[in-house]
């Protein structure tokens, strides 16, 4: 395999910067002579974790446009400019052979100046319901990695290539559920349930477990709870011997080798995560995202049957409900457990890779 001048863009939040390392470190475990470089958005969160995996980053100056009146929004056009003239030095000083956007605000200007320079792009569309940007970019793209069956409904049928969610290499890293819990200074006979709010923490369900502490005590539960860092000030006067709070766990097999119950967000990147470890799973997607994709995400899954899921407008009348309803059924346990396995394509960075090496080659 020939060396490999790979430029990655995409960030914002885990779900779009997870995916992107495990495709870098993938392709640098098969040549590491290959050339690698990020890009990313300024002040965002690729910015600190991209160089702590060991890679080179350069940030543009780009943001979201606001659904909401916002001052941000009148800086919107300067700041696409700016990224547009950013990018195009970025390519012509790099020189790629090939460019990978995964999603987030730098993908966006990035990937469409690498197309009119007829340079070859890769869309990772982590999502079972894309976003504007990626149905955008996808009429120029060579090929369209995807996670979910029925894409053929926003992209070109014959640029699509069903390889999964690349996911992080923690999961090949698992110790066993009574060491993680251990670990955590809990109880190792005592059922666990792990509450993750994504990357940034969530506000809403970081409220719904505090009120809901002395239930699940009751139902015989220990909690290991993400909060979040911009939540942990608010919570952390909540911790326990039975309820363990933490901003963010780096140590992710551990956090996962713990869980017998999972409580998660429906982000793409989690959702890949959680279906390679075979677990019940609580959804809970967030309605504050583009096009609402973490409703369809979740749906995908309960449609097969891999998870239970309930909106946020359901979470006061219907959680104690179904959460009770998941913890006593073991046949339920089981069968989530059992589909949601199923689902799961842990070799995903090795697939995009290998279209990557097809491009390259060709």
């Amino acid at each position: 395999m020939k060396p490999i001048k790979l430029i990655i863009s995409g960030g914002g939040t885990g779900g779009h910067i997870y995916p992107a390392l495990a495709i870098a470190m993938e392709l640098k475990q098969l040549n590491k002579k290959s050339n690698i470089l990020f890009v990313g958005a300024k002040g965002k969160l690729e910015m600190e974790k991209v160089p702590k995996a060991g890679f080179n980053i350069v940030g543009l100056w780009i943001s979201g446009f606001q659904r909401s009146l916002s001052f941000q929004n009148l800086l919107f056009p300067f700041k696409l400019a700016v990224s547009i003239f950013h990018s195009y030095i970025i390519l012509k000083k790099f020189k790629p052979n090939i460019i990978i956007g995964t999603g987030g605000f730098a993908s966006g200007p990035l990937l469409r100046v690498a197309q009119w320079l007829g340079l070859p792009t890769i869309i990772q569309e982590q999502n079972s319901y894309p976003g504007i940007t990626n149905r955008f970019l996808s009429k120029n793209a060579y090929r369209i990695c995807v996670a979910y069956n029925g894409m053929e409904n926003f992209f070109p049928k014959h640029k699509i290539i069903l390889t999964g969610n690349p996911v992080r290499s923690i999961l090949t890293n698992t110790i066993s559920s009574d060491r993680a819990k251990h670990n955590f200074g809990l109880d190792p006979k005592r059922k666990t349930l792990v509450v993750i709010g994504g990357s940034l923490g969530s506000c809403r369900i970081n409220k719904l477990i505090k009120s809901k502490l002395n239930f699940l005590n009751k139902l015989g539960l220990q909690v290991v709870w993400q909060c979040g860092s911009l939540y942990y000030d608010d919570y952390k006067k909540t911790a326990s011997k039975t309820v363990i709070i933490r901003p963010f766990i780096n140590k992710m097999d551990q956090l996962y080798s713990a869980a017998d119950f999972i409580i998660s967000r429906a982000g793409a990147g989690s959702i890949s995560e959680l279906s390679c470890l075979g677990k019940p799973v609580l959804l809970i997607p967030s309605p504050n995202v583009t096009a609402n994709h973490q409703y369809y995400n979740a749906m995908a899954l309960v449609r097969e049957k891999a998870a239970l899921m309930l909106e946020e407008k359901d979470l006061e009348n219907k959680f104690e409900k179904h959460f009770s309803f998941l913890v006593n059924d073991k046949s339920i346990q089981k069968d989530l457990g059992k589909n949601i396995k199923r689902l799961s394509r842990k070799d995903a960075a090795q697939r995009i890779i290998e279209e990557i090496i097809e491009l390259h080659e060709n």
